[in-house]
């Protein structure tokens, strides 16, 4: 059954005298042990002997990428609540020791099996492939020579090796660093002392053994660069024997605390921040599994790490270098090549790559991009260069959160403000991990004349928006975007996400109260077609969900569908359990964590929750109500986080061309159908993949289905390898 089916069936009336029945106070999952299973299913797709080769590499990177990301936030943002006392009983009604606890014993096994995926399953099959990670004594006689020759030119003089001593203390060990813990003796003393030698991390991480004629990725060799160290360190420490080497990586506390309160300069005081953060302290410590016990020991004391945080692995240890790998130039080992359109309402059914005019465009009718299947470049990327370069442009009012190190979206309102308009960039340099790329471009942007402001104290903006006034024959015509997704052209590529272009007057008067919220002092704003967080967002979704409590009591069609990355939220949660108990269809998309417990008899038997992994981040935030039979769509920037909801400025907009709401309905249907690969959610907690159906046959690629029918496009018959 299709969820449109679900939601639009008049189902039978139910007397509003009727109470819901009381929530139960285990009624929600642990946030972070649901995280866990999220970076599971990634770490599936690179299990999975279906998935293509060189995608299996990348996803197992991209396992150990968000799981050094979760120990360095979550953890040590828990660790550091336990030792402060703040910390409290978790929704889920776990102790924070017991929190602690179970992400320990959840971590341990996803690290091992993740290891055993690289070294079993996806190392074996790329050598098949002509792709093979050796040792140094697996190389030949002239690799060897040519690693030799590497060592000395390019590593070996960026290498310090640091003693340990009476003289030396233990050195820093700086976070993610990959490190070789090295054992000399003396041979005149006999004794022997202890070294610590950083792989530098500027190299490759999987060094490239290249024959005569270069790098042949039909027949590529690599070994990790620890290897190449390692063979060499007796040119580290002359005169000394090298007895024993281990590898060994430290996870630090890189969370940032910022009193804004008390900060003058929010962006003098996040630089200082910036800095303290290289030295927080170790929350996970990571060592090959052959590890002398005694190394081990002076590793665990010095770094002041405990037994449950030290992590016993096969090497390689940091496989967040197999993305280096699966960059290979080997199509056949890839998704099939993939290249976006411009959409159809940018050029009005001309087959050309460039929209000739996007103002026109929009005049005509609203537009509802989905990238990475709609070209961001010839969209939002156009509609910003080409308002820079408008002389009957006026004005631009921009919010940047992440952006690319070469953005042109950051050119373009340089551009705009040397051609004399007026330009105001909200930029958010509280973006975690890329505060510092952030500082950079606020103070570009400061020097070209761009009036930059940083937004709320003590919230930040997330919203997308963008706002554009233009001077037209009929007066000020402000166009808009709202989006689901950065400002950023790479990410564009590889995410998920909606966007609105829209001249409505409506939407471009909440735009511009907004930007004057954020830019100076407005803080009763009212909005027509926005739902803004912390102020409006949780009780318009809420009243909205409670509607389709009271649409289905009247036999009217209800339901309530969300596609979020992660819902954790208590009221929302607690405002879908009410619809469930009340008999309201709910279904729920969600990539990342999820707090809510689908198919509890007397709780949510009514809700359903599907997960989607593939060649695209799903990043794009959506929220559908049944409404009576006039379906309500919105689409912004917000999760179901208490951060999203009270602590950001969020934005999420109506959309009212019936086009786009059958448009965002279908996607829902086809994110939900049984024919789509997907994970879905017990209410045990557990997900379950279901990717073939009862004759073993693959079910549909949800991703790979919109890039076959996206208009202009045909069906892929390439086959998965």
């Amino acid at each position: 059954m299709t969820a449109t089916t679900r939601a639009s069936a008049p189902l039978p009336a139910v007397t509003p005298a009727e109470e819901p029945l009381e929530l139960p106070e285990d009624r929600f999952a642990d946030r972070e042990v649901s995280w866990l299973a999220f970076n599971e299913r990634v770490l599936q797709m690179a299990e999975d002997p279906d998935t293509h080769l060189l995608e299996r590499a990348r996803f197992l990177s991209i396992f150990a990428n968000n799981l050094d990301e979760f120990f360095m936030v979550r953890v040590a943002g828990l660790k550091r609540r336990i030792a402060t006392g703040l910390a409290v009983t978790a929704a889920s009604g776990l102790e924070p020791r017991e929190v602690l606890d179970a992400i320990s014993a959840r971590a341990h096994e996803l690290t091992q099996r993740h290891a055993a995926a690289f070294l079993d399953g996806v190392r074996p099959a790329l050598a098949e492939a002509g792709i093979t990670v050796v040792h140094w004594d697996e190389l030949a006689a002239d690799e060897q020579l040519r690693l030799h020759g590497f060592f000395r030119d390019q590593v070996f003089p960026v290498l310090t090796p640091l003693a340990v001593d009476p003289a030396h203390p233990f050195p820093y060990i700086s976070g993610l660093s990959l490190n070789l813990a090295v054992v000399v003796r003396n041979p005149t003393t006999d004794k022997e002392h202890f070294a610590r030698v950083k792989v530098p991390p500027l190299l490759p991480r999987f060094v490239a053994v290249e024959g005569a004629d270069g790098l042949d990725s039909r027949r590529a060799r690599f070994v990790p660069l620890e290897d190449v160290i390692a063979v060499h360190l007796d040119q580290l420490f002359p005169g000394m024997e090298v007895v024993q080497h281990h590898t060994f990586r430290v996870t630090r506390n890189e969370d940032l605390e910022v009193e804004e309160d008390d900060a003058e300069n929010l962006l003098q005081a996040l630089e200082k921040e910036l800095l303290r953060r290289r030295f927080g302290p170790a929350v996970r410590l990571e060592v090959a599994s052959d590890i002398d016990p005694q190394v081990r020991e002076l590793l665990v004391r010095e770094l002041g790490v405990t037994e449950q945080e030290v992590y016993e692995l096969p090497e390689p240890l940091d496989l967040r270098g197999l993305g280096d790998i699966a960059d290979l130039d080997r199509p056949e080992l890839k998704y099939p090549k993939f290249v976006a359109r411009t959409h159809r309402d940018l050029t009005d059914g001309a087959e050309t790559a460039k929209p000739s005019d996007v103002f026109a465009a929009i005049r005509n009718r609203d537009v509802l991009l989905h990238h990475p299947y709609d070209s961001f470049s010839t969209s939002v990327q156009a509609f910003l260069s080409q308002a820079a370069a408008d002389p009957k442009v006026l004005a631009i009012k921009q919010t940047l959160y992440r952006t690319s190190g070469d953005s042109p979206i950051v050119d373009a309102l340089i551009d705009a403000a040397e051609a004399g308009k007026q330009v105001l960039a909200l930029v958010e340099i509280k973006a975690r991990f890329d505060e510092q790329a952030n500082i950079t471009w606020a103070r570009k942007l400061e020097q070209a004349g761009v009036h930059v402001v940083y937004g709320l104290v003590g919230l930040k903006t997330h919203a997308k928006l963008s706002l554009v006034v233009r001077q037209e024959a009929g007066g000020l015509r402000r166009y808009c975007h709202v989006g689901t997704g950065n400002y950023n052209p790479k990410t564009a590529r590889l995410y998920e996400d909606l966007g609105l272009l829209t001249d409505d007057q409506q939407v471009g008067e909440d735009l511009t109260r907004l930007f004057n919220q954020l830019s100076g002092y407005a803080p009763k704003t009212a909005y027509k077609r926005l739902l803004v967080a912390p102020r409006s967002l949780r009780t318009g979704l809420v009243d909205r969900i409670d509607r389709e409590i009271d649409n289905h009591r009247q036999g009217l069609p209800s339901g309530v569908r969300i596609k979020v990355n992660s819902i954790v939220d208590e009221v929302i949660i607690d405002a879908l359990y009410r619809a469930s108990q009340a008999g309201v269809p709910v279904d729920v998309v969600v990539r990342g964590i999820c707090a809510l417990k689908p198919g509890v008899p007397g709780l949510s038997e009514n809700i359903r929750v599907r997960s989607i992994l593939g060649r695209f981040l799903e990043h794009s935030r959506v929220f559908w109500f049944a409404s009576g039979g006039d379906p309500v769509a919105m689409i912004g920037s917000a999760d179901m986080m208490h951060r999203n909801l009270d602590r950001r400025v969020e934005a999420v907009v109506r959309l009212t061309d019936p086009r786009h709401v059958r448009e965002i309905s279908q996607l829902l249907d086809e994110c939900m159908a049984d024919g789509t690969s997907s994970w879905h959610l017990g209410a045990d907690g557990t997900w379950t993949r279901h990717h073939r159906d009862a004759d073993g046959r693959p079910l549909t690629d949800l991703q790979e289905h919109i890039i076959a029918t996206r208009p202009g496009r045909r069906p892929s018959t390439r086959r998965r390898r």
